[in-house]
């Protein structure tokens, strides 16, 4: 559907073109998010992402990857261009997902989401990509593979690698307890 989407808006239909920003932004959006902590720069690169795709979507090739592989891999360079640039400064508060009428797990769950959020902002880029996109976006490996330009098995060795350091990030600061795993938090709280 997106590959044919792609096709007729390469035409000139500017409907099919709604469609597909209306079907890919958000999760565009939330990677580069969930990739920078910052708002701003998530939407700089979620405009530029589908501005890439007007000018530049010719260039997509179905056989190489899908074409949802193929957008977080134009946004995943824009964010390492955007940080190499400029490192954020802080980390925004966390938002909260759920409200409650207990204040004080409201502040304990506030306390979890800043801590993953954080522990997930640390990691060397190439951990976090491959976190952000399989476990917080449930992408298969083939997919994020793709979208990072690696193989298979590089995705499947950084995403077991940034899962422990998660972990143990998680354990120090005192959120998941040692029966959670660092996906189990990442999905609930970022």
């Amino acid at each position: 559907m997106d590959e044919e989407l792609l096709k007729q808006s390469l035409e000139g239909d500017e409907q099919a073109f709604t469609l597909l920003y209306r079907r890919r932004q958000a999760g565009i959006y939330r990677f580069a998010l969930q990739m920078s902590g910052s708002h701003s720069l998530a939407e700089d690169v979620t405009q530029e992402v589908f501005l890439t795709l007007i000018r530049d979507g010719a260039r997509y090739n179905p056989r190489r990857a899908s074409l949802a592989a193929y957008l977080y891999g134009i946004a995943r360079n824009l964010v390492l261009r955007c940080l190499e640039r400029q490192r954020p400064a802080d980390i925004e508060a966390a938002e909260a997902i759920c409200s409650s009428s207990d204040p004080a797990g409201e502040l304990e769950r506030d306390e979890s989401i800043r801590a993953v959020r954080e522990a997930v902002l640390a990691l060397p880029a190439h951990y976090r990509e491959v976190a952000v996109l399989c476990d917080l976006h449930e992408m298969a490996y083939e997919d994020a593979a793709a979208a990072l330009g690696c193989a298979v098995g590089t995705v499947r060795s950084r995403l077991h690698r940034a899962r422990g350091l998660l972990a143990e990030k998680l354990r120090l600061s005192g959120v998941g307890g040692p029966a959670r795993g660092a996906a189990a938090p990442l999905r609930s709280c970022v």
